[in-house]
């Protein structure tokens, strides 16, 4: 056996290694949910991603009217029917004002729209604010934390809530 030509293989092999990138590396799971609507009726799950510095939160709605709906996280994982108000207001651990496009904003319940198509379906993924560790912080505290989808679009800067209309979905997160 030619150990040289052994050492250059290993050599090789961990320099390659090396290379890979963190969306190389798989996403852990460290929350989900499911939302419910007023009635009980599931409209679909929620995982909250970590790969490497980034936590993200993947969404998948169904049997929700078509178009265009404001989704946020709130303080509180409570989500009694009808209304859903036991959510509380949207998550801000750091006193920042609402939305991506006010001055001030945006705050770590803010998320972009979800868009659903005529079929009632629709996805979103969206990177969380905040470190890793902040955010599963702010998430699995004691009282919890909700997701909650809106009958409206949210418009990115009317404080405190979007103007996003009423809570039509909502699910408790829950640590993996």
């Amino acid at each position: 056996m030619n150990y040289r030509h052994l050492t250059a293989a290993c050599t090789a092999a961990l320099a390659l290694a090396g290379c890979s990138t963190v969306a190389d590396l798989p996403a852990e799971r460290i929350g989900s949910a499911t939302l419910l609507l007023a009635n009980g009726q599931p409209a679909g799950t929620v995982q909250i991603l970590r790969a490497g510095n980034v936590t993200t939160m993947a969404v998948a709605v169904t049997g929700v009217s078509p178009g265009v709906h404001g989704i946020h996280l709130h303080t509180t994982g409570a989500c009694k029917a009808p209304d859903f108000t036991s959510a509380g207001g949207h998550l801000n651990p750091t006193g920042r004002t609402h939305g991506s496009l006010s001055a001030g904003g945006k705050h770590a319940g803010d998320l972009p729209n979800i868009t659903v198509g005529a079929g009632g379906s629709g996805t979103l993924n969206a990177d969380l604010t905040g470190s890793p560790e902040d955010v599963r912080g702010w998430l699995f505290d004691t009282d919890g934390t909700a997701v909650v989808l809106h009958a409206d679009p949210d418009d990115y800067r009317t404080d405190p809530s979007g103007n996003s209309g009423a809570r039509i979905a909502c699910g408790v997160l829950r640590a993996s």
